[in-house]
């Protein structure tokens, strides 16, 4: 017997397979060793590096091998899609295989697993979606390697320019995406654009990298949305000099002005209730006995409220122009970079519903709770063109971008179920609406 979405037939998911294919997985990039069981590494696989190359190689034959076509876009997107009973832009589950350089084996890698697993189920099952589903690896979402979070699903929503995105260099080194991307045999031809792949609708798993839903000993987040976010590089110039010879009152101290910025940020982004964070700092010359004539360093602020981001940015900008000419000696000169633009992010009803209803199926609804992301996601960017939203399920104490990072098999089980649930839902809500 054929099953269809319509009947609302949600199969159980193999969470032994899951779970596995995680940690087999993993050995491409593995690094960190944290413990003494093969699985307690973190992970390093850097953006479009040789073993990005390998999972990304893996994928494809895993999703072929299920019967998907598989296309790969300008920026390295790759998308698996297997036919529904009509013609139409698929329903997606996607998220990305790119790691932190000191990252763990659950970030965007649980969310890409999860989709491959509901795939792998509804194969198994024999059932047929009204309309095409998808699982999608989305290029460089962490920015780590090259400097730019979410960038390829953001080139792929019109956000930012495919020209930009492939020059975009590495942080250590020349190389450049496109580079990179021809290099490793992931240089697609299909446009980067939801025009050249559309998608009907997408939903993403993923871990909460926060403390709240285990805090609160729950199993799931229905996420409404993401935090405005906003990214610097800010430059401090100042002059080098001697640190033996130069009294303070003689200095212009690159680095005593990027310091007070730093702690000036943290406070700022606390008096209005936002956050503000560097994550990379680089000193120049770089010699122990001169004072700093370059300091560059990353900034990055995020809040739920945009006019609040707004305020913050703001108010930040008047307290640095101060730092610089009254409390760094002689003063300093701070140009500000502007990387990243994110306004906050509002989900679609449908979806976060067809979240809900899935959730509520699962763990019942006294065990989730809506939320709103902290951190930015490529479903930021699906949101600007097509329906969206995002399942979270719990980071143990709060951890992510660490080696350490852990969500349980049984809550990465969870996570998965929910987000098939979500995906049969939404295929056949699409199917009623058509009626």
């Amino acid at each position: 017997m054929v099953h269809t979405a319509l009947s609302l037939h949600v199969p159980s998911i193999n969470a032994t397979r899951l779970n596995e294919t995680i940690h087999t997985t993993s050995v491409w990039g593995a690094a960190h060793r944290w413990g003494s069981l093969e699985t307690e590494t973190g992970m390093a696989r850097l953006a479009l590096s040789d073993d990005d190359a390998k999972v990304r190689r893996w994928f494809v034959e895993q999703t072929k091998a299920l019967g998907c076509t598989v296309t790969v876009d300008q920026m390295g997107n790759t998308f698996a899609v297997r036919p529904g009973l009509r013609d139409g832009p698929p329903t997606a589950i996607g998220s990305h295989l790119d790691t932190q350089p000191s990252g763990g084996r659950y970030d965007g890698v649980l969310g890409v697993m999860a989709g491959l697993e509901a795939l792998r189920t509804i194969v198994q099952e024999n059932i047929t979606t009204n309309y095409p589903i998808a699982v999608i690896n989305w290029t460089n979402e962490e920015g780590a390697r090259f400097p730019k979070s979410i960038v390829s699903s953001a080139v792929w929503a019109g956000a930012i320019s495919l020209e930009d995105a492939w020059n975009l260099k590495e942080v250590i080194g020349d190389a450049t995406q496109k580079s990179e991307l021809q290099r490793i045999g992931f240089l697609g031809d299909t446009p980067c654009s939801y025009k050249g792949m559309p998608l009907g609708g997408h939903f993403e798993l993923h871990i909460e990298q926060g403390p709240h839903l285990e805090a609160s000993s729950l199993k799931v987040g229905v996420v409404k949305g993401a935090q405005a976010v906003r990214w610097y590089t800010v430059t401090v110039s100042g002059r080098e000099c001697h640190t033996g010879s130069t009294p303070f009152f003689a200095r212009s101290d690159a680095m005593l002005c990027a310091a007070k910025i730093i702690v000036a940020s943290n406070a700022i982004a606390k008096a209005h209730s936002g956050l503000a964070s560097t994550g990379i700092i680089h000193a120049f010359p770089g010699s122990t006995n001169t004072v700093p004539g370059k300091v560059v360093l990353s900034l990055d602020m995020r809040h739920p409220q945009n006019s609040a981001l707004d305020a913050l940015d703001a108010a930040l900008h008047k307290e640095v122009d101060r730092i610089a000419q009254e409390d760094s000696e002689r003063g300093c000169v701070v140009d500000w970079r502007l990387d990243t633009d994110a306004k906050a992010t509002v989900f679609n009803e449908d979806c976060i519903r067809c979240v809900q209803d899935s959730a509520d199926a699962v763990v019942g609804r006294e065990n989730a709770r809506e939320m709103t992301s902290g951190a930015g996601h490529d479903s930021c960017m699906t949101s600007l063109r097509c329906p969206t939203s995002m399942v979270f399920v719990p980071s143990k104490d709060g951890v992510s971008h660490n080696p350490v990072e852990y969500t349980s098999p049984e809550d990465c089980a969870i996570g998965a179920q929910v987000i098939l649930g979500a995906l049969l839902r939404f295929d056949e809500l699409r199917a009623q609406k058509e009626h």
